[in-house]
């Protein structure tokens, strides 16, 4: 490891100082991902920022047809907390298979979105549910967040406040772990909004993608059988030594079927 700063935040105004001042500094929250790379020299920043304690970054409130999480908050705090629970279980449920137990303890929302890890679980859950992520200075769709490995359209002093998802009529998460990190090889948040049907695929592809035509096939009919006779192209998806494109395509398919399953009551 590098030598860096290490600075605990006592306020949002500096942090967003910190970082216009010196481009070279790190946001540390949860430091999941940023800590071992750190350790491995793949990152040297030359300050970390500590926003763990910025109070008004975590809580969890109801609002209109939705729940905002801030962008501090926990994974282990989210699956706990009751009216994540009663308002978007499918995201409670999510936020409970994330990594292992000291995984959930210590990372963020925030931190995983803005990380835009292509295995990572959250992003399923922000694109899938239609959710806004609140920055410092704007408000940016899910749609337009994520842009492509460890890309997003977050500004370099650019701070995420919280995230407001979407109350979905019914959703379901479904993700084959694998077995010693308990990232997604493939997870599919599929989600019956009021807008539509929504199905955002994560760990597949360089960062989270919607399946359009998954979700066109179960606007015609809401079955996993609609998902059976469906071929995901593999071309551009993930390959590594946990498994190629094209066994990435039929993980993304049987993902997706499990969770439709899920919502309809069939067995999988």
């Amino acid at each position: 490891m590098y030598p860096f700063t290490y600075v605990r935040a006592t306020a949002l105004a500096d942090v967003t100082q910190r970082l216009k001042a010196d481009p070279d500094a790190k946001l540390l929250a949860g430091g999941m991902t940023l800590l071992p790379t750190m350790k491995m020299r793949l990152a040297a920043p030359s300050q970390l920022i500590d926003i763990g304690r910025l109070t008004d970054l975590t809580g969890v409130s109801a609002e209109g047809d939705g729940l905002t999480i801030g962008a501090a908050t926990r994974h282990a705090e989210v699956a706990a907390h009751a009216t994540v629970q009663s308002v978007i279980p499918a995201l409670a449920a999510l936020a409970q298979g994330i990594g292992d137990p000291q995984v959930r303890a210590r990372g963020t929302l925030g931190g995983s979105v803005a990380n835009s890890d292509p295995a990572a679980d959250y992003p399923a859950a922000v694109l899938g549910l239609d959710a806004t992520v609140i920055t410092d200075r704007r408000s940016i769709p899910a749609g337009e967040f994520f842009k492509g490995l460890f890309t997003t359209a977050l500004a370099t002093d650019e701070v995420i406040r919280a995230i407001r998802f979407t109350r979905p009529v019914r959703a379901a998460y479904a993700k084959f772990a694998q077995p010693a990190s308990g990232y997604a090889m493939a997870g599919v948040m599929v989600a019956e909004l009021a807008t539509g049907i929504r199905v955002a695929v994560t760990g597949a592809g360089p960062c989270v993608f919607r399946w359009t035509d998954a979700e066109a096939a179960l606007t015609r009919h809401f079955s996993s059988e609609s998902i059976d006779a469906l071929s995901l192209n593999p071309s551009g998806l993930n390959a590594d030594l946990h498994a190629d494109a094209a066994y990435r395509a039929q993980l993304v398919k049987v993902m997706a079927a499990q969770a439709v399953a899920r919502l309809t009551g069939t067995a999988r």
